[in-house]
């Protein structure tokens, strides 16, 4: 009597058994997964955080389909000044994959989405009926998108073409050479592009060749989702957008459809949308941290890592939060992470888990707080 959108049993794989017992014997774990921003022993502007959501307006129920303009204002401004009328306020970027997907597919349509990559899209794209299509990322001295395979993986039923901007995990920026490609493609056949921008705002070093949000593109229809769980730090106050850009007929039509759709959930919440403007002030106060948290665990990871003796390698990274390791080909990856946690009491999460191609690589979390990455780091590296 229930939809087959999803596997609805699905059974706990070793490692997540493995874990549930290390924590039901209270064993210290070194979580080097740990990607919850309120979790990871930042400093919050508290009393500014909660006087923003004191907002006596918050009393009166208003809705509006797009969200608010007094927060699409503030979210216009991050974008650079771009028309607050092209935004459509989400409670987060989960929920506004659903409501593009509900623009752009009917049920068995298809969505181009990158590979390796978070492991959440066929779980939207499925209970929208919609199909994911994997094209690779390939790898040389830095990550790029294989155009020649996403070509062939292209059917008359892709209806978008996803990209995450920088990729978790990889960390990797789209480039200019890249969007023109990938405009290119899109107009070739008639496709939108949904552009994942969450972790835009962390970057590694300098590259003059990175785009860092696809909100100014106008050739093609283009979606470019962000939120306040990474602009801000803020997870739990699930307010999530969609900039829309794209030719002046297509957006009016997008904008006016997806209105639609959002009225018919109004999902997002009245005191963070007049929250939002103040939450989104405080973005450089937090971000400072997490940028600075990030850059010193990617160091400390690299020197562990370097030399011709290590059997570890760090693979580059662009931005994000996330590093990934080359592990030595002794073990598969789910025995290096059942290893690590049931004799050494490291958590890290597998190659596989993001759909890695080929073993065995090993992705790690530079948010963990400093002294459990560390020391965490330090007993993996004394493996090999």
């Amino acid at each position: 009597m229930f939809s087959g959108r999803l596997d609805w049993s699905l059974p706990a794989n070793p490692v997540t058994r493995l874990l549930h017992e290390k924590r039901a014997a209270r064993a210290e774990i070194l979580d080097l997964t740990e990607s919850n921003p309120t979790r990871a022993q930042l400093s919050y502007p508290e009393q500014e955080i909660l006087a923003a959501l004191a907002d006596r307006r918050s009393l009166l129920y208003e809705p509006g389909p797009a969200g608010l303009r007094h927060a699409r204002e503030a979210i216009a401004e991050y974008h650079g000044g771009i028309d607050p009328e092209h935004i459509i306020l989400t409670a987060s970027t989960s929920e506004a994959y659903s409501l593009l997907f509900k623009l752009l597919a009917d049920p068995g349509d298809e969505v181009l989405a990158p590979r390796p990559s978070y492991p959440l899209f066929e779980f939207l794209a499925n209970l929208d009926s919609v199909r994911v299509v994997q094209y690779p990322l390939v790898y040389h001295e830095g990550w790029a998108i294989d155009f020649e395979a996403l070509g062939e993986r292209a059917t008359e039923r892709t209806r978008a073409v996803v990209v995450v901007n920088p990729n978790n995990p990889t960390g990797s920026f789209l480039k200019k050479d890249e969007l023109d490609q990938l405009i290119t493609f899109c107009a070739d056949r008639d496709a939108a592009i949904l552009s994942d921008e969450v972790f835009a705002d962390y970057t590694l070093g300098t590259d003059t060749r990175r785009v860092r949000s696809l909100s100014g593109v106008r050739d093609v229809l283009t979606f470019s989702l962000s939120g306040l769980s990474k602009v801000v730090g803020l997870p739990q106050m699930k307010l999530g957008w969609i900039a829309v850009s794209g030719p002046d007929n297509l957006r009016t039509t997008a904008i006016e459809r997806l209105e639609l759709i959002a009225d018919t959930y109004l999902s997002v919440n009245t005191p963070v949308q007049w929250a939002a403007p103040k939450l989104l002030c405080l973005r450089d106060r937090i971000q400072n941290q997490i940028s600075n948290r990030v850059r010193d665990s990617l160091a400390f990871l690299r020197e562990r890592c370097a030399g011709k003796d290590s059997p570890w390698s760090v693979l580059d990274v662009e931005g994000g939060w996330y590093a990934t390791l080359q592990a030595p080909k002794i073990r598969t990856e789910e025995e290096w992470v059942l290893h690590l946690l049931r004799d050494h009491n490291v958590l890290v999460q597998p190659g596989f888990f993001f759909d890695f191609d080929i073993e065995a690589f090993l992705v790690v979390s530079l948010l963990a707080p400093p002294d459990i990455f560390r020391e965490g780091i330090n007993r993996l590296c004394a493996l090999g």
